[in-house]
């Protein structure tokens, strides 16, 4: 592509021709306000916000749609741009819940921080807010609060264009419009999969996750409870920026100290229940492969992909691999296991798991997800709801010394810490596959062509004479395309499937701290956490294959006896079922 010449606030600038004037400034850091903007995904130029002056132009442009030509001149910041802008901003703030000091949201607010560059102290619109707004908080994960809104239709093109659902719409007109599931249906009622992509998308509190930070303070007070806690791969390649700390940060040793100083009687981790997947999925799959089983087989472990399969191809739910995921897991073998083995009633544990995944609010109150007859984890919290939790406890997380998960469930191998990126369960598996199958140690386990962020990939692993056929897809719309073509028949030359409902895996999941609209213009935040994971895998831990997980090994000689047996099938595995498809097109 040619570049052309144009002038920005004075500044001559050579950029790529057809460029928006938003991405022009951006290339020599001139900062142009949004708020509906969103790369790649919600290009609309519907706030107002962006607006730029052009000679020439009898109107003021928005920046994130014009497009540069050649001699074009732009100023930025001329007393009519700034002039606009506030007025644009403050008609947005008259319609607006400025309860900001309660807000979640509150210090990483787009909205908040757009004021503040704006130096936007007063508002010279009456209060336009005179209905009622009803908070929709029947849905497990998500919480959507109208009345914090700015129908900015971020969450609705994330909803329906990444993940290809399209749960939420603009309904109603003027000054009645709302962003919400169709017919006045509550989220919990609608084709939600509850994996919080809006959330992190939406530049206001108007979506959250439903905060259930008070039950797990409720139980570490409780005397008569022993309270474990697990944290995610992924947590620790996001929570440090909470704390202000770089993207993509590995704070695994803060992060054990953390939980540890927050009264939990045990700190584990669910990289331990990330191998023992690997253990029970890999085994699984030779099962298929060898002995003529359903193929391919694809991975249980995202419960927002098997909410999506269980709607809409419920004709293929016998190609989902029988292995519950490894929160489940973990919650599980802790219920078992660890109770027998020390003693404790199993109704007196209670298992919280740290999650970058609003998704898995929905599966720990699955009915499958039960041991014994008892919830198998009790509450699941999100990488922000840890986050507060240590800033409500007093924690200064940046000066914790680094310290280990306590031992034998908090034992993992990089093979558990790569589950959090998108295309890590499978290089997980197949590291374990290949050395099972061929039973000598290979030579080479780092399976690089199904990493990376590219939608859906493809690969071929040398298994000694045989050749695993494998795929990679994340997010919704990847995912639909993916079982389209096995549902005509199109992937039949395929063993093994990986699908995530996340963009990038749980590195981008629901869950995460938010990353704000400007900053994922020049930043790939996904790659940026999965660089953190990969780190620790190759050059932080001893282990990486689940199969050498010391404790892993134990766990099946003292209890499971092997992979896929009885014992196991009974606490590791279940099954899926068909859910109601809602289709808003009829």
């Amino acid at each position: 592509m040619s570049n052309i010449n144009i002038k920005i606030n004075g500044q001559e600038v050579s950029v790529p021709a057809g460029i928006s004037i938003l991405e022009a400034a951006k290339s020599i850091n001139v900062h142009i306000p949004t708020l509906c903007y969103l790369k790649d995904v919600n290009v609309i130029g519907a706030c107002r916000m962006c607006l730029c002056e052009v000679t020439g132009q009898r109107a003021l442009v928005a920046a994130c749609v014009f497009p540069c030509s050649e001699g074009m001149e732009i100023f930025t910041n001329s007393p009519k741009v700034r002039e606009a802008r506030k007025v644009t901003l403050e008609l947005i703030l008259s319609n607006h819940n400025r309860e900001c000091t309660t807000c979640e949201r509150s210090g990483v607010c787009e909205l908040q921080q757009t004021a503040e560059d704006l130096n936007v102290r007063d508002i010279r619109f009456p209060a336009m807010q005179e209905e009622k707004y009803v908070i929709d908080d029947v849905s497990p994960s998500v919480v959507r609060d109208p009345s914090k809104c700015i129908l900015c239709n971020r969450c609705v093109s994330v909803c329906k264009d990444v993940q290809g659902l399209g749960a939420l719409g603009a309904t109603q007109r003027g000054f009645s419009k709302e962003i919400a599931p169709a017919f006045g249906l509550p989220l919990a009622d609608s084709n939600c999969i509850n994996c919080g992509q809006c959330i992190i998308n939406c530049p206001v509190g108007a979506l959250k996750e439903k905060d259930d930070t008070e039950k797990v303070w409720a139980a570490i007070a409780d005397p008569n409870k022993h309270v474990v806690v697990h944290a995610a791969p992924s947590v620790r390649a996001g929570l440090g920026e909470a704390f202000g700390l770089e993207r993509g940060s590995l704070v695994s040793g803060k992060l054990a100290a953390a939980l540890r100083r927050l009264g939990f009687d045990k700190v584990f981790d669910t990289n331990f229940a990330a191998d023992l997947t690997i253990m029970e999925e890999g085994t699984e799959l030779i099962g298929r492969v060898t002995e003529g089983g359903k193929l391919p087989m694809i991975t249980s472990c995202s419960p927002g992909w098997i909410k999506y399969c269980e709607m809409y191809y419920p004709d293929l739910l016998a190609h989902l691999s029988s292995c519950k995921s490894p929160q489940e897991m973990m919650g599980a073998v802790l219920k078992t296991h660890y109770a027998e083995s020390n003693g404790i009633d199993i109704n007196d544990i209670f298992v919280v798991s740290v999650m970058p995944c609003t998704a898995k609010k929905y599966e720990v109150q699955r009915p499958e997800m039960k041991v014994k007859g008892v919830q198998e984890t009790d509450v699941s919290i999100t990488v922000r709801e840890l986050a507060r939790m240590i800033n409500e406890a007093g924690i200064d997380f940046n000066t914790l010394p680094d310290e280990n998960f306590d031992e034998y469930y908090g034992d993992y191998t990089g093979a558990g810490t790569i589950f959090g990126a998108t295309g890590g369960v499978m290089e997980a598996a197949a590291r374990t596959a290949v050395e099972v199958i061929t039973g000598k140690e290979a030579e080479n386990i780092d399976y690089e062509a199904v990493r990376g962020v590219e939608g859906v990939k493809s690969a071929a692993i040398k298994a000694g004479d045989l050749t695993l056929n494998v795929m990679v897809a994340h997010g919704g719309s990847n995912i639909r395309t993916v079982m389209d073509k096995l549902r005509a028949g199109e992937l039949n030359d395929y063993h093994f499937i990986e699908l995530m409902a996340c963009p990038g895996g749980c590195v981008n999941g629901g869950g995460q701290p938010i990353v704000n609209a400007q900053e994922k213009m020049t930043h790939d935040i996904r790659v940026e956490r999965a660089k953190a994971l990969y780190h620790e895998d190759a050059d932080v831990l001893k282990f990486r294959k689940s199969h050498e997980n010391p404790s892993v090994q134990k766990l099946y000689k003292e209890y499971l006896g092997e992979p896929n047996s009885h014992k196991a099938h009974e606490i590791l595995h279940t099954k899926y079922e068909q859910k109601p498809q809602i289709d808003y097109k009829k």
